[in-house]
């Protein structure tokens, strides 16, 4: 199955580059449908005409960002050395609530460009 994706433009690159691996996002009905082997198409959330298609290689779900930070390599996830020291999951409170997060739970959707 191929899946679809918004990326901003730092975690675009990233992926691009190689150096982000691990893409994080709610566990909600979406992404319950992912499953180990399919492949996701992200799309540059400015420049649509840019997309990065990569093979899901392992699905890490958790009941909050919390418990996934403290099991994941956050430099895979999107820190770089530079920020890796002040990551902490409410950076994730950005993007999804915390009554989001407690109702759905969180997954570290591990991938591969292809």
């Amino acid at each position: 199955m191929i899946h679809q994706m918004n990326l901003h433009a730092a975690p675009f690159d990233m992926i691009a580059r190689g150096i982000k691996t691990i893409e994080l996002r709610l566990y909600d009905e979406k992404r319950r449908r992912i499953a180990v082997g399919d492949e996701i198409v992200f799309t540059h959330s400015k420049e649509s005409a840019r997309t990065l298609r990569c093979r899901v290689v392992a699905l890490h779900i958790f009941p909050s960002f919390t418990e996934l930070y403290n099991a994941l390599p956050l430099l895979k996830c999107g820190y770089t050395e530079d920020d890796i020291n002040t990551a902490d999951p409410a950076d994730m409170d950005l993007y999804y609530s915390k009554e989001q997060q407690a109702a759905n739970g969180v997954v570290g959707i591990e991938i591969e460009l292809i």
